[in-house]
């Protein structure tokens, strides 16, 4: 049977495509509002609060500017005005209708803020109607509830973001990310031995540092939302401060790096020390020296380190969607769950 999941895995490159195409052209847009701003502010929940982490560490890494992730309850709850002068803020949701996200990005307005949407719903979407600009990615519809190419594609529009900002990378990289992932999905690795490795597991730790941790706080969701697994991700740096103590025999560890970059050497050690202590280590990316240390090893992307995590993601989503079928769940449709998902 192939899931609703495993066809928009495979959508993927193609969606990739369109909204390079489309957003890349829209740079000048980009520069010209940020040129106001001085940090940034990412809006975000879910799915949409990973790309967020990505954003931040590209942000920061390439551009230099201070960018935090947004307590949303402020603007909701507390309703507590800030002085948002000199701010960009950030709204992403794939459906561009999370009501706590469409408010809270009025409310930076409101406290001063430049705006940008991020968003699958299109240009009519109450989140693009909130702002001074949109970009809207173009992942066609979103069937599994679990999120897959409106992920990688707000990626896509987050790596657009960051070349008007000034982004210290070369522009051409992007351009190889559709090609990338199609190669990923058609040769992920050695997915059916992370499947069996996981199949009778009841948690799994989840990290990477850098630009990967936002791989590894999403495929951490994605285990939960559609595994049931109690998987946990984490930044390497805190894992080791306390938390790995949880790595055994019974709770594996999942590794993720890109195959370069100051982080790949750190993940290495940690993959060492994993397997060392008799746990099993999988790892995703990292190139020859990760997969060297791996107990089962799932590619990664041959991409460079700004834009690796556009990649790194998709073994993550192919082990999820293997594994929710090998435990007898349909990942389309995992309990509890729907695709919208409104909070206070």
């Amino acid at each position: 049977m192939t899931t609703k999941m495993r066809s928009e895995i495979a959508e993927q490159p193609a969606a990739l495509q369109a909204t390079l195409d489309a957003l890349l052209p829209r740079v000048g847009e980009v520069e010209r509002l940020a040129g106001q701003t001085r940090q940034l502010l990412f809006i975000a929940r879910g799915t949409s609060d990973n790309a967020a982490v990505y954003g931040r560490y590209l942000a920061e890494a390439h551009t230099g500017r201070l960018s935090t992730l947004a307590a949303p309850s402020i603007a909701t709850t507390y309703r507590r005005k800030l002085d948002l002068d000199g701010v960009l803020a950030v709204g992403l949701s794939q459906s561009g209708r999370t009501e706590e996200i469409v408010e809270t990005l009025a409310w930076a307005k409101e406290c001063g803020a430049k705006t940008v949407a991020i968003t699958n719903g299109g240009e009519q979407s109450p989140l693009a109607q909130a702002a001074d600009l949109a970009l809207c990615t173009l992942a066609g519809e979103e069937k599994a509830v679990p999120a897959t190419k409106t992920y990688t594609t707000q990626l896509a529009a987050l790596a657009v973001l960051a070349l008007g900002l000034g982004a210290d990378v070369d522009p051409a990289d992007l351009q190889r990310v559709p090609e990338a992932v199609d190669k990923l999905i058609g040769d992920p690795g050695d997915l059916e031995a992370v499947v069996e490795g996981l199949a009778d597991k009841p948690g799994v730790v989840v990290s990477g540092r850098g630009l990967a941790f936002s791989t590894a706080l999403e495929t951490a969701l994605k285990l939960k939302e559609a595994c049931y697994l109690h998987a946990m991700g984490l930044s390497y740096a805190d894992l080791l401060h306390g938390p790995i103590a949880v790595v055994d025999e019974d709770t594996p560890a999942i590794l993720v790096a890109a195959g370069e970059g100051p982080t790949l050497a750190g993940t290495v050690a940690l993959a060492e020390r994993v397997t060392g202590a008799g746990a099993a280590a999988f790892t995703v990316g990292g190139g020859a020296a990760l997969a060297g240390a791996a107990t089962a090893a799932l590619n990664g992307p041959d991409l460079p380190e700004w834009v690796a995590p556009l990649g790194l993601v998709v073994p993550g989503q192919l082990l999820t969607e293997a594994l929710a079928r090998r435990l007898g769940i349909d990942p389309d449709a995992p309990r509890g769950l729907n695709k919208v998902t409104q909070t206070d």
